[in-house]
């Protein structure tokens, strides 16, 4: 897992040379995302995720629980990785996404 130069067959010829991030980066850059940049792009996480549950319920007509909108969208980035571009930023993402949901369901369970 060290930060490694790899050659990826599904993507457009200018971005085929990807580096694979060792865990603990991928882990260190999302930490950075949910309590840095996008803390203060988005405010407080948990009235974020609740205002998107509550949009996502009424859309859906079924309850959408603030730990479940972060756990589906780590699952988008999964989703995205697969079937479009291999990208790094996708695990970034998904990985903060888990954090935001572990930290959700914790503070539910406070």
């Amino acid at each position: 897992y060290k930060n490694q130069k790899v050659v990826a067959h599904n993507v457009a010829p200018n971005q085929s040379e990807l580096f694979v991030m060792k865990p603990v980066d991928t882990l260190k850059t999302a930490a950075g995302l949910v309590g840095g940049d996008r803390a203060q792009q988005y405010g407080d996480y948990n009235v974020l995720h609740q205002r998107v549950a509550d949009l996502w319920s009424a859309y859906l007509t079924v309850e959408v629980k603030p730990e479940q909108v972060a756990f589906c969208m780590a699952l988008l980035k999964v989703a995205r990785n697969e079937v479009g571009q291999t990208k790094p930023d996708n695990g970034i993402d998904a990985s903060a996404y888990v954090a935001l949901w572990a930290a959700i369901s914790e503070d539910k369970n406070a």
